[in-house]
């Protein structure tokens, strides 16, 4: 599977988000300090957030979305 870049400003990848949070990331302001992401011009801010989020799920165990657990408890089928 190939890295999508997140942030093309600082080379910021989806890979590099999933690394980080391996490595105990927690927070969006934590992922900033470390990697530079969404610190020029910000234009990556939301799609760094969802793959922040996603990343969580993913070494959690959770589910990759937030809106796939939403819907999952208020439309079963």
């Amino acid at each position: 599977m190939r890295a999508m870049y997140i942030c093309n400003c600082n080379a910021v990848t989806d890979a590099d988000i999933r690394r980080e949070v391996a490595g105990g990331v927690q927070s969006f302001a934590q992922l900033q300090e470390r990697t530079g992401c969404s610190d020029c011009c910000g234009s990556c801010e939301g799609e760094a957030r969802d793959a922040l989020a996603k990343a969580h799920g993913v070494v959690n165990g959770r589910a990759p979305s937030l809106a796939i657990s939403v819907l999952a408890r208020c439309c079963p089928e």
